[in-house]
């Protein structure tokens, strides 16, 4: 008996979670999905069996009309449009995964459209705030001040994502061509120049504290932990929170607002969609476009460089 029929026989709550239980291995497995992609998908579809489960629907058989209530109680409950689309992204990934593999199901789901987004800017910091920012572990002698010190100046250098930041390999960063390699969403690889303070930071940590903290043997992985293992993506927000705190900044900002400084800060220094669009990695240039839109200086330049009257 394979593994389709078995879950086919197995009783329906069953049913489900061995179902997602395959998926997200699939999802790890095979498309390298980042352990946060994993971890938000288990929990949207979770949510969603726990609701069915109040409500008796087999959540493998949710047709168009169940879906719609689900959607609807997540409105009434409060989610944001934006939670809404991401659990019903989620849903849609998941069933599309189930018709793929042969699993009994009902995929009304995929042809759901969920709520219009709302289309909020990116949060961005002043120049006097990241100063601040980086300025809290300069000059620090301890092995894990040089080291947050050469994260933080990586995440405003680079622009990378947290994920990013913590599967740096050591051979990633090339100091001779002053560039980092990064493997982004999908695996997909990319080269990011770096700066003179960059480099000088991470050089630091790797001469000086990375051999201290690589007390549990070799690690393939450039940022370590005081115990000598691969810095998490959590163990890495945990350190941006408190260096946030240690320069009096507001503790609701996250290490994806320097991402967005970082695209703001080249778009207003001059640099062309393009290349801003290859350093983040985005896959369209439309999701690049938004900086635009948070760079009024950029915008009032280009007016008066192109207007005839400018």
């Amino acid at each position: 008996m394979d593994d389709v029929q078995r879950i086919s026989q197995a009783p329906i709550d069953e049913r489900f979670v061995a179902c997602v239980g395959r998926f997200l291995d699939a999802l790890a497995l095979q498309r390298d999905a980042s352990e946060h992609t994993v971890r938000g998908y288990r929990c949207d579809l979770l949510d969603y069996r726990r609701w069915a489960v109040r409500k008796g629907v087999d959540p493998l058989f949710a047709d168009h009309r169940v879906m719609r209530r689900y959607l609807a109680e997540l409105d009434a409950a409060g989610c944001s449009r934006r939670t809404t689309n991401r659990r019903l992204s989620a849903m849609r990934s998941f069933f599309r995964w189930l018709e793929a593999n042969g699993v009994p199901c009902d995929d009304s789901v995929v042809s759901i459209q969920g709520p219009k987004a709302e289309k909020g800017l990116p949060r961005v910091m002043s120049a006097a705030d990241m100063r601040r920012l980086l300025s809290v572990y300069a000059g620090r002698d301890d092995e894990r001040g040089m080291r947050d010190q050469a994260l933080l100046e990586l995440l405003y250098a680079c622009g990378v994502r947290v994920s990013e930041a913590a599967n740096l390999g050591v051979g990633g960063v090339d100091f001779a061509r002053a560039q980092v390699k990064v493997f982004g969403k999908g695996r997909k690889e990319r080269i990011v120049p770096l700066h003179d303070a960059a480099c000088r930071a991470l050089r630091r940590y790797r001469d000086e504290a990375r051999p201290v903290l690589e007390c549990a043997g070799p690690s393939p992985y450039f940022f370590l932990s005081a115990r000598g293992a691969k810095m998490s993506a959590d163990a890495i927000r945990a350190v941006f929170k408190k260096a946030l705190a240690a320069a009096g900044l507001d503790p609701s900002l996250s290490p994806h607002a320097v991402r967005h400084t970082f695209a703001t800060d080249l778009l207003e220094g001059g640099a062309d969609l393009r290349s801003v669009q290859e350093m983040l990695g985005h896959a369209s240039l439309s999701t690049t476009q938004i900086y635009t839109h948070v760079s009024p200086t950029r915008l009032k330049n280009e007016h008066a460089r192109a207007h005839p009257r400018g």
